[in-house]
């Protein structure tokens, strides 16, 4: 984390003729670095972009032009959330370099907050509503034209396919580390699942949001309703299985001890077919269960990895943290499949419910 005080050069370039007051760390992503900055004018958004991670800024930056032009081509009333404008230095550049440092500045959505937990059926119903309302929105943007800002990001076989490389040199001597190596064995064979679905023409290439997690929804204060969907870096071509998974991974996942909230899944599920349900197909419905499983399971791996590697990708605040994130993923996974039957009959029931509507 830089300095403060270096930070009001950079907060400079993006403000005119406005004078900066103050600048303050802004959420806890683990990839960026972000800040709030406030001006005798109009607060903002200051990030550094994570350029071991996105080695190729303008991407992101043209990815988010992109969105923007298209929700700006509809219908003002049907459009139910806000995106971020992206603000420019004097020179009317979108990221501003230093000492090899990328920054960019992003308009603050205004009287939100941001949830680190569920905390209300209103909040899940929001939740769902969100996402699905998102996918919507950008069902008829063509993903082809949108860059793949992180290639092989959500390609689990990918994933397991490096934490075997580094296993092969790793000492298990925890037992937390060899409950880890004990899990992704039993289930390595799951890994394939929405890939396999993909390559063999089932579930079609979409814009995604890439990290749907809670605290990336924005409730407006007052409303308590979701305005905005944020840190979107991610948005690129890819299953909205992995968007769907990864909501409900970060939304139902209970704690003391860890398991997955089906009650909330449900809500979620039903509140996001309501909105995405029109173009959802046979083989959507077929793979939300799979995907609902995978993506605890690759995060899970993910995060072992990083612990084997040194912590080299996901932000620690302590030694042995990623091998606890680790470890409650796979318990978050393990509980998902004790449910299996029942969320399957949970699908069912929506299918049933959802595409009875639309017929």
């Amino acid at each position: 984390m830089p300095d403060l005080e270096s930070l009001f050069p950079v907060a400079r370039q993006f403000t005119g003729s406005q004078a900066v007051i103050a600048i303050q760390p802004l959420g806890n992503g683990l990839i960026n670095d972000t800040f709030l900055v406030t001006t005798d004018s109009s607060p903002f958004v200051l990030q550094r972009i994570n350029t071991a991670v996105f080695p190729q800024p303008a991407q992101i930056i043209e990815n988010l032009h992109t969105l923007n032009k298209h929700l700006q081509q509809k219908n003002a009333d049907s459009v139910k959330l806000q995106i971020p404008d992206i603000l420019s230095t004097a020179e009317g550049d979108y990221c501003y370099e230093k000492n090899g440092d990328y920054w960019r500045a992003l308009s603050l959505i205004d009287n939100t907050e941001s949830l680190e937990v569920i905390g209300s059926i209103h909040d899940a119903a929001q939740a769902g509503f969100a996402l699905g309302h998102f996918h919507r929105l950008l069902s008829d943007l063509d993903p082809g034209i949108l860059h793949d800002t992180l290639p092989g990001f959500h390609i689990t076989p990918g994933y397991l396919s490096r934490y075997d490389q580094v296993l092969t040199t790793a000492q298990l001597s925890e037992p937390k580390s060899r409950y880890c190596a004990d899990f992704i064995g039993r289930l390595r064979h799951i890994a394939g699942d929405l890939e396999t679905a993909k390559q063999q023409g089932l579930l079609p290439l979409r814009v995604i949001h890439g990290d749907p997690k809670l605290n990336n929804f924005l409730f407006d204060k007052d409303s308590k309703k979701i305005v905005s969907l944020i840190d979107l870096d991610t948005v690129k071509p890819g299953l909205v299985h992995y968007d769907i998974g990864d909501c409900l991974r970060s939304c139902c996942q209970t704690t003391d001890p860890v398991g997955f909230d089906r009650d909330c899944c449900a809500v979620i599920l039903e509140s996001y077919l309501a909105e995405a349900g029109a173009f959802f197909s046979e083989s959507d419905y077929d793979y939300l269960y799979p995907s609902i499983r995978l993506i605890p399971f690759e995060l899970g791996i993910r995060f072992f990895t990083d612990h084997l590697e040194g912590d080299r990708y996901f932000k620690v605040t302590e030694p042995g943290q990623n091998l606890r994130r680790a470890v409650e993923q796979f318990q978050l996974c393990d509980s998902i499949n004790q449910q299996e039957p029942a969320i399957r009959q949970l699908i069912a029931r929506l299918k049933k419910q959802t595409m009875g509507a639309r017929s």
